[in-house]
């Protein structure tokens, strides 16, 4: 067999020796039912740089899947994803290497890379001259992964949707690129010319971009001769049935999955030429015969919005939107196989080209397309401005999503250091309306004619982003420089303002400011009513320019009035000439929260119903605010409502002003005023006012890290009205003094949180610690450990009450912190609802409270899957009382980690819990209803 793979490889490899390329030969026989492969494969490595190398270093993506410890496996948990923690070892891949060769048959010295377990460093037998090639033989054994992890890999049904699944070099250029697999589709490999011999069973078809040399079929095998010349990693899909379709077209063939319900098969072909005459006319001729197009693709890079939405709405008219589908996902692949750049550090020019030319077919084809579609139209809808914009506008809403809360991230940063959110969604957008700024800039269709000689040298030979720059400037005399250094290669804002107009009759003079330390050009338009007059370019805008232009009539003074420029603010670009009065913008009232306008002062109305306690009961009201779909610097609430269970006006109000401070570990610091009304118990009602100030920390060279810090300072007045003749109040007007600083890493494998908390008041001081950590292990046992202890520094309350003292099981929240449905009951299921806070006991011992200092220790384990054994033991000291010992222990069912939780105690203090006839009332609960509580479990995942 050896003899046979030896020949056939050379036969093969033959005709490439004086091509100066690298050629793969791949032989593998694909077991279905064990979902695996055997492979005998011959790399022929070309030495294209000016060093002689001694070490080649091979990418192995398949071995990613084998241990809960890779890079791969350590980017599921950043983000917060349990399915491949939680998987079954054989639902993992990995990859078996026998034997690795060179062709004289000698071993060659290799291992794995300790921090890059997919990556595998071969020591060569001689060195490798430039220009000079290697011929190395690899003998190994693939056990695929469940496609479950990324979608690529084994099906339920046994098909084999494969990506990077075979060895393959690694790019040298003077220093070698390699890095782990991590989910981002983005492996970095040198062209090269491929040969593949299929072997598999005769019930699967094989779909691939490769050309079809040979079929061979035995009694219950088939084997597929492919080819492939300038290739950089070559998909593999094995199914059972034909779920693609080939259309063939005067560029190249499209074959595709992507979904065609409701298409026929006329519209899909005419759809299909549309495309990629679009894209040929634009990039150039594909070098190749076949370009494949997949739904797993679509899905990794949908068009977001559309993809939220239940299939049967369809908001696009006709087919539209399997058109745009298949736009943005054959753009994605066009430039994925001719443009070969680094695609963890130099992703950018790929993605933003790919923006650019969806953005320009939609400007093309349907200009008056809407971001909402049809939906448009409907009534309701259409009095949204959201209705209003335009669908190329989205890709600035995204982006802006992320700057406007201080998350967005330099083009520049390497892949795998992205939130997921920037490098699914927001980076990609940047990219794409950075080219469109750029090319408005330049003008005269300099960028387009750049970008089709820049991908089609890049079909021919080895390119990088400077030869891009390169080409721009030698078909331009603009200074582009700026977007290079101030927009791609930074995360500076972009914000102008209009400011000190003095007017003439026959001129206008005015100051841009520019309020960011950038170098950007700026657009300046003169309207006469809604009409253009004039456009030109301001440039290099160092903190003011002062200018003068003729007044021709104008009415009004735009900045970046198109809106090309992605630029923070858009509220304080225009003046009018007309008077000081009209420079006021309108007040505008909307239903609901919508797209900011920045042409008025925006008031929202929303409908509230909600719940927040059982003495208030439902309560109904309206929520006044002018908080937008974009984070606004200053926001504020006033949410009156009629409680219908008090029979009262209850609610609150509020106004937060957040400053953000970029490149800095401080990035945030927000000031707040809140008030609110509402009951504590029945016919009992509180008052509170707050006036705050946080500072919230992060790792600014590591947005991805889950560790977070922030430092509260707050001044609570709180006043308390007892219209309940059975309830005691003590104190009922008090202010406290509360700083709280929290340092979490909220990691899902290893968890820890701790704060330090002070309190003053005028009768009393409190000092306390809180320390949580979580431990999930590699057999998916979990272990909690939580500690606190809190002393009074001085307590001057009433020792008949407890109001104020450190609580075991049941804090009395004196500062009205936790959403208590029923926090003055004594029974009942709402006495039941337990929060992990102060003591975190869960039985109801005795004392329940200390008026001197506690300290409490909760522990507990996985007992199976999300029934865990736990433990608390506690010291609790009175005054003039020695301390007590506590302890208690039970079944937590850990439904959702700290959003529903049931806990059933069975041994403590009190003895055998279960023995007692009440039962059913010892059982606490956790659980919250909270919508922005919930909203977290989304938000953790992409930010």
């Amino acid at each position: 067999m050896l003899t046979k793979y030896i020949l056939f490889s050379i036969i093969l490899l033959c005709s490439a020796i004086m091509s100066g390329q690298n050629e793969i030969s791949i032989d593998a026989q694909f077991n279905m039912a064990n979902r695996s492969a055997k492979v005998s494969e011959t790399i022929r490595y070309q030495n294209n740089s000016q060093d002689t190398l001694k070490t080649i270093y091979l990418n192995d993506w398949n071995n990613s899947f084998s241990t809960k410890r890779t890079p791969l496996a350590d980017r599921f948990t950043e983000e917060y994803s349990t399915k491949f923690h939680f998987a079954k070892n054989e639902m993992r891949g990995f990859t078996n290497i026998t034997s690795i060769k060179a062709t004289n048959g000698d071993e060659l010295i290799n291992n794995r890379l300790k921090l890059y377990p997919d990556v595998i460093e071969v020591q060569l037998t001689e060195p490798l001259p430039p220009n000079q090639s290697y011929h190395i033989q690899l003998f190994y054994n693939l056990q695929f992964p469940d496609h479950t992890f990324t979608d690529y890999g084994v099906t339920d049904s046994n098909e084999f949707n494969l990506k990077y699944w075979y060895i393959t070099p690694a790019v040298y250029d003077g220093v070698w690129h390699y890095y782990s697999n991590k989910n981002l589709d983005d492996l970095f490999v040198p062209k090269a010319t491929v040969n593949f011999k299929l072997e598999f069973p005769k019930n699967y078809g094989l779909f691939s971009e490769l050309d079809i040399q040979n079929i061979t079929q035995n009694d219950s095998t088939q084997t597929f001769h492919l080819y492939g010349k300038d290739r950089v990693d070559s998909k593999l899909y094995l199914n059972k049935f034909p779920k693609f379709n080939f259309v063939q077209t005067d560029n190249f063939t499209v074959i595709t999955n992507i979904e065609t319900e409701g298409i026929t098969p006329t519209d899909r072909a005419i759809i299909t030429d549309k495309i990629t005459k679009f894209i040929t006319k634009n990039l150039g001729p594909y070098p190749h015969n076949y370009l494949l197009v997949t739904d797993i693709e679509y899905r990794k890079d949908p068009l977001y919005g559309i993809n939220q939405l239940p299939k049967f709405i369809n908001p696009f008219p006709g087919n539209l939107q399997y058109e745009l589908k298949l736009l943005k996902t054959t753009l994605k692949n066009y430039l994925n196989n001719t443009v070969v750049v680094n695609p963890r550090k130099d992703y950018w020019l790929k993605d933003g080209i790919q923006i650019y030319y969806l953005m320009k077919y939609v400007k093309e084809q349907y200009p008056d397309l809407k971001l909402l579609g049809t939906l448009s139209d409907f009534w309701g809808v259409r009095s949204f401005h959201a209705a209003d914009v335009d669908f190329n506008e989205q890709y600035n809403l995204y982006f802006m999503q992320m700057a406007r809360t201080n998350r967005d991230q330099a083009l520049t940063t390497a892949k795998d250091s992205l939130l997921k959110f920037n490098a699914n969604i927001a980076g990609k957008y940047k990219a794409g309306i950075g080219l469109k700024y750029l090319d408005d800039f330049v003008n005269a269709d300099v960028l387009e004619k750049t970008i089709q000689q820049y991908v089609q040298k890049a079909v021919s030979e080895p390119t990088t982003l400077s030869d891009f720059e390169s080409l721009l400037k030698q078909n331009t005399d603009k200074d582009v420089d700026w977007f290079f250094s101030d927009y791609i290669n930074s995360n500076k804002k972009i914000d102008f303002r209009i400011k000190d107009i003095i007017k003439t009759k026959d001129s206008v003079t005015f100051t841009i400011k520019n309020k960011r330390n950038n170098d950007v050009p700026i657009s300046l338009f003169t309207l006469k009513h809604d009409s253009i007059l004039s456009k030109q370019w301001i440039e290099h805008v160092k903190g003011s320019k002062t200018l003068t232009i003729p007044h021709h009539d104008a009415t009004k003074l735009v900045l970046n009035y198109d809106n090309t420029i992605p630029e923070y603010n858009l509220r304080d670009n225009w003046k009018s000439l007309q008077g000081w009065f009209f420079n006021n913008k309108p007040l505008q009232f909307r239903l609901f929260k919508d797209i900011e306008d920045p042409n008025y002062n925006q008031v929202f109305l929303m409908p509230l119903v909600e719940f927040n306690n059982i003495y208030d009961g439902l309560t109904l009201g309206a929520k006044m605010y002018n908080k937008t779909l974009l984070m606004k610097n200053f926001s504020y609430k006033l949410s009156p409502k009629y409680s219908f269970n008090s029979k009262t006006l209850t609610g609150g109000a509020s106004g937060v002003y957040t400053q953000h401070v970029e490149n800095r570990n401080l990035f945030r610091i927000n000031y707040g005023l809140g008030g609110s009304y509402s009951s504590f118990a029945e016919n009992a009602f509180v008052t509170l006012i707050s006036p705050s100030v946080s500072f919230y920390f992060r790792d600014k060279d590591n947005y991805r890290s889950n560790k977070l810090s922030y430092l509260n300072f707050r001044y609570l007045d709180i006043s308390r009205t007892n219209n309940n003749s059975l309830l005691t109040v003590t104190n009922p007007d008090y202010s406290v003094f509360n700083i709280r600083y929290v340092n979490a890493h909220t990691d899902l494998i290893d968890y820890s949180k701790f704060y330090y908390d002070f309190q003053a008041a005028e009768k009393f001081g409190k000092l306390s610690v809180n320390y949580e950590w979580r431990k999930l292990t590699e057999n998916n046992r979990q272990f909690n450990f939580r500690f606190f202890a809190g002393s009074f520094l001085y307590n001057k309350t009433d020792e008949n009450s407890d109001y104020f003292s450190f609580a075991l099981d049941r804090p009395t929240d004196y500062l009205f912190d936790y959403n208590y449905l029923g926090r003055s009951e004594a029974s009942g299921i709402f006495s039941q609802q337990i929060i992990i806070a102060e003591g975190g006991f869960k039985s109801k011992l005795d004392p329940s409270f200390a008026n001197q200092w506690m300290t409490t220790v909760n522990v507990s384990t996985t007992l199976w899957r999300y029934i865990e054994a736990y433990g608390d033991i506690g010291l609790v000291k009175n005054r003039s009382i020695n301390p007590e010992f506590v302890y208690d222990s039970g079944i937590r069912l850990n439904l959702v980690t700290d959003y529903f939780e049931l806990y059933f105690p069975i041994y403590s203090n009190l003895g055998w819990e279960v023995d007692e006839p009440n039962y059913s009332q010892r059982i606490r609960i956790k659980f919250t209803l909270d919508p922005q509580a919930l909203l977290g479990l989304f938000r953790r995942r992409w930010y």
